[in-house]
C-alpha cells in the first residue's frame, strides 16, 4: 500500500551518545517528505537494521531472495554485539548512501506505509530530551562540507533558511545553544512546539523561535491566517496563565486551536474566552491513542518563552510583527460562528477544576456578585443556544455609519411630519 505522502530525501545530520537508559548511540536524520516538510528523527543503528531487514520480507523479489540478479534492495550489515563509537562514526557514510538508495527505489516500495512509518515523526523526536542529571549526552556532527556532499549526492543542494538572534539568550539546558543578539543561524528544523534546531557556527541545538527573526523580512507571512472554524485538540498538560492574554486549561480539555504561531504559543478557544497556550502542550483529539505516550514526553519540558517576555529585543527590521488583540481573535470568533448559523454557547463565569485567568479576574475588579445557579440549571442552560440581546437604538446611533446615521435622521424627520396631522 502507498502512502499519499512520502520521503523525498534524507540527510544524515550526525550521532548522538546517550547514557540513558544505557549508554547507546542515535543517528540524527534529517526526513524531507513530499509536502516540503522537514522533520528531524533519531534513530539506532539496530531500529534500521530490524527495519531494513522487515523491508526484504515484505518485497522478496526486490531483495533478491529468488533471483540474486533482481535485487535492488540496497544491503545493510548486521549491527555488532557490542556497538562503539567508532563503528558509530565511519558507518554514517554507508547509511548515507543506504538512504539515498532507499527514497530511489521504485515508487511501491519508495512510497510503501512500511518506510514512511519508519521515518514519520514519532512522539520523542517531538521535543528535546529531558536533561539527564547523571551524565550530558555527547553529540557529533557531520561537517559542513561532508554534509552537504551527501545533501547534493542524495537530492541537490539544500539552502537553510537564515535568521538572526534579537537578543542575547542562555541556555538552560544542555541541548540548547547560546546567542547573542546578531549572531546568525541556519534552521535545520522549525518545530511546531516553538524550539527550532539551529546551527551557528560549529555550534547545533535547540533555540526559542521567539529569539529569532528571518533576515529578508518579518516573518508574518511564514504564519497561517486564523482559523475561526477552529481544528479540536486536547490538553496533554495543564497550564495556568501567566499573563493576561493567556488561558489557563486543565489537563484532558477539550479546546479548539484558532491561529498557530511560529512561537508554540497558539490562540485557542474554549467557549467565549480565547488566549494563548503552549502547544507543546496540545494534541489533536483523534489521536487519543497516543496520548499516555505523549504526555509522559512532555514531562519535564517548559514551554519556550514568548516575545513579550523578551527584554532589550533589536529587531533590524521598521516593520515588525502585527500580532492580534484577544479582544479582536473573540470577536472575530463571534463573527464567524454567527454567519456560520450557530450560536455561541457562553461558558460558566467559574468552570469546575480550572483557575480563573488573569483576564478574567481582571475583569471583575469592582468585587461584583457573580450569578450562581445550581449544577441542573446549568446543564438545562446549555441545552438552548444563547441568542444576544438586541442594541439599543441609542447604541446603534453610536456605532453605524454616516451614511446610515443620514437616512435615519431623514426617516425619522418624514416619520414625524406625516404624524402631526393626526395629532389635530
Amino acid at each position: 500500500m502507498m502512502a499519499e505522502t512520502y520521503v523525498r530525501h534524507v540527510q544524515l545530520l550526525g550521532f548522538e551518545k546517550r547514557f540513558f537508559p544505557s549508554q547507546h548511540y542515535v543517528y540524527m536524520l534529517l526526513v524531507k517528505w513530499s509536502d516540503l516538510t522537514e522533520k528531524l528523527i533519531y534513530r539506532t543503528y539496530p531500529e534500521i537494521y530490524t527495519f531494513h531487514k522487515s523491508l526484504k520480507e515484505m518485497f522478496p523479489i526486490e531483495a533478491g531472495k529468488i533471483e540474486k540478479r533482481d535485487r535492488i534492495i540496497p544491503s545493510l550489515s548486521a549491527p555488532p554485539w557490542l556497538d562503539s563509537q567508532k563503528s558509530t562514526e565511519t558507518r554514517q557514510t554507508t547509511l548515507s548512501d543506504y538512504c539515498h538508495s532507499l527514497v530511489n527505489l521504485p515508487p511501491h516500495i519508495s512510497r510503501c506505509t512500511h518506510l514512511t512509518g519508519f521515518f514519520t515523526v514519532r512522539p520523542e523526536d517531538e521535543n528535546p530530551p529531558s536533561p539527564n542529571i547523571l551524565k550530558r549526552n555527547e553529540t557529533f556532527v557531520v561537517s559542513k562540507d561532508l554534509a552537504r556532499g551527501n545533501v547534493s549526492e542524495i537530492s541537490g543542494p539544500i539552502i537553510l533558511d537564515m535568521y538572526r538572534a534579537i537578543a542575547d539568550y542562555t541556555k538552560t539546558t544542555k541541548y540548547e545553544i547560546n546567542l547573542h543578539a546578531g549572531d546568525q543561524v541556519e534552521i535545520v528544523e522549525k518545530n511546531q512546539n516553538g524550539w527550532w534546531f539551529c546551527q551557528c557556527d560549529s555550534k547545533r541545538g535547540w533555540v526559542p523561535a521567539s529569539y529569532l527573526e528571518p533576515l529578508d523580512g518579518p516573518e508574518e507571512s511564514e504564519e497561517a491566517e486564523p482559523d475561526y472554524g477552529g481544528e479540536l485538540y486536547i490538553t496533554i498538560k495543564a497550564y495556568k496563565a501567566e499573563q493576561e492574554d493567556e488561558i489557563t486549561l486543565d489537563l484532558g480539555e477539550s479546546i479548539e486551536v484558532i491561529h498557530k504561531l511560529l512561537d508554540g504559543w497558539w490562540v485557542v478557544r474554549k467557549g467565549e474566552e480565547t488566549g494563548y497556550f503552549p502547544s507543546m502542550f496540545l494534541q489533536k483529539a483523534n489521536k487519543r491513542e497516543q496520548s499516555e505516550s505523549s504526555r509522559a514526553n512532555v514531562q519535564g519540558h517548559k514551554p519556550p518563552p514568548r516575545r513579550s517576555t523578551i527584554r532589550n529585543a533589536k529587531s533590524i527590521h521598521n516593520k515588525s510583527r502585527q500580532r492580534l488583540s484577544q479582544d479582536t481573535y473573540r470577536r472575530n470568533s463571534r463573527r464567524y460562528l454567527h454567519q456560520k448559523g450557530g450560536q455561541v454557547v457562553k461558558p460558566d463565569p467559574y468552570p469546575r477544576n480550572v483557575a480563573k485567568s488573569p483576564l478574567r479576574e481582571r475583569r471583575n475588579q469592582g468585587n461584583i456578585p457573580e450569578e450562581s445557579s445550581t449544577i441542573s440549571e446549568n446543564e438545562g442552560k446549555r441545552e438552548a443556544p444563547v441568542i444576544p440581546p438586541r442594541p439599543s437604538p441609542e447604541l446603534i446611533l453610536q456605532r453605524c455609519s454616516d451614511n446610515t446615521r443620514k437616512k435615519i435622521s431623514i426617516h425619522k424627520s418624514s416619520s414625524a411630519s406625516t404624524s402631526k396631522p393626526g395629532q389635530a
